[in-house]
């Protein structure tokens, strides 16, 4: 089974970053498409960035453009989530999505906090 493990949130003040990881335990991980998502208390789940397999293409929504930055190192199985200039509205669990075809794995979350 594969593990998908988040780390690196927190709590920052309005206009700081964090960086968060999301590890994956698998050895062909060059294969696996992963996106980060958030989800505020109230709120839907919502698409904060994409980085695709093999090429590493990083993908957005205009909501996060320059503000964030997604990347991935394949000899640590890891993605990172640069986030900067961060707001209140920021503020939910941020979780990892792995997947390859069909098969998906996600990671329990962290949390990030923005306080105003």
């Amino acid at each position: 089974q594969v593990q998908v493990l988040e780390s690196g949130g927190g709590l920052v003040q309005t206009g700081g970053s964090l960086r968060l990881s999301c590890a994956v335990s698998d050895g062909d991980f060059i294969r696996y498409a992963v996106r980060w998502y958030r989800q505020a208390p109230g709120k839907s789940r919502e698409l904060v960035a994409t980085i695709t397999s093999h090429e590493s293409t990083p993908l957005y929504p205009d909501f996060v453009k320059g503000r964030f930055t997604i990347s991935r190192d394949n000899a640590k199985s890891t993605v990172y989530l640069e986030m900067n200039n961060l707001q209140p509205e920021d503020t939910a669990v941020y979780l990892c999505n792995a997947f390859r075809g069909t098969t998906h794995f996600w990671g329990q979350g962290t949390q990030v906090t923005v306080s105003a």
